[in-house]
């Protein structure tokens, strides 16, 4: 297979895109990407990014919500979408559990209980989770556990070595960001988590490996080049193998 790049997360149809997506999609193809996951993550964005995902070939849609930002009434909407629109998504997510902007208990504890409902509509649609865990790498792990969820893309993990390795031994996939090239947390996990279990993202348009610049998927090259530096291997075999995981994951048959 050839070696591919894949940015398995992004938000490729956020406004900060809107002035010149065509000349972005056109950078990513120019440096290699064969794939873009974009992921939208409120009802405003639904429509918006299942419009951009139809409208470039590269550019696949993973369903979500952001979990700082929950409620009842809206969430049995977003599992009715879902559904709906099983045929047109690779992914759930992003979902999870934000302990960073969330801090009261009740926030946490409905957080938790929609993210297992979420859980259930993966296993029941049966796509894979992108999961979002800001400051709660341990409270997400102990839960996918326990639910015994089996396909699962960690998008730029937070947690310490311990649970980096915890994550590892559940057998999921962890996205390095392009944020690796300053965040010494992000190389430390480079560092542990074996190559076939990797994955590459921007977060586009964040964590940007250029301070002070929008982030974009044309950027996915400086983490494969620092992946590559880490575990001192060339950047062809990064790409080759984290291309096949990502293709694998999400089934996108590139």
């Amino acid at each position: 297979m050839k070696p591919i790049l894949v940015d398995a997360h992004c938000h490729i149809h956020s406004k900060e895109f809107d002035e010149d997506r065509d000349e972005v999609i056109r950078r990513a193809e120019k440096t290699g990407v064969k794939a873009i996951l974009t992921s939208s993550i409120n009802f405003s964005e639904i429509r918006k990014a299942s419009k951009v995902a139809g409208r470039y070939e590269i550019v696949y849609l993973t369903i979500g919500w952001d979990p700082a930002n929950l409620d009842r009434e809206n969430h049995k909407r977003n599992l009715e979408i879902l559904e709906n629109m099983r045929e047109r998504i690779v992914g759930i997510g992003e979902v999870g559990l934000d302990y960073y902007r969330v801090r009261d208990e009740e926030g946490r504890k409905l957080q938790r209980n929609i993210f297992i409902e979420y859980i259930g509509m993966a296993e029941k649609l049966k796509l894979p989770l992108i999961i979002h865990s800001r400051s709660a790498g341990r409270y997400v792990l102990e839960i996918l556990e326990e639910y015994d969820v089996k396909r699962v893309h960690l998008h730029a993990f937070d947690g310490s070595k311990r649970w980096v390795r915890k994550a590892v031994e559940l057998g999921y996939y962890l996205s390095i960001p392009t944020s690796v090239v300053y965040s010494r947390q992000k190389m430390n996990m480079v560092g542990i988590v074996p190559l076939e279990q990797l994955l590459l993202e921007t977060d586009s348009p964040v964590l940007s490996p250029y301070k002070g610049m929008r982030n974009e998927p044309a950027f996915i090259v400086e983490a494969s080049r620092k992946v590559a530096e880490i575990k001192n291997m060339s950047e062809e075999e990064v790409r080759k193998i984290t291309g096949i995981n990502a293709s694998k994951f999400f089934r996108l048959y590139l």
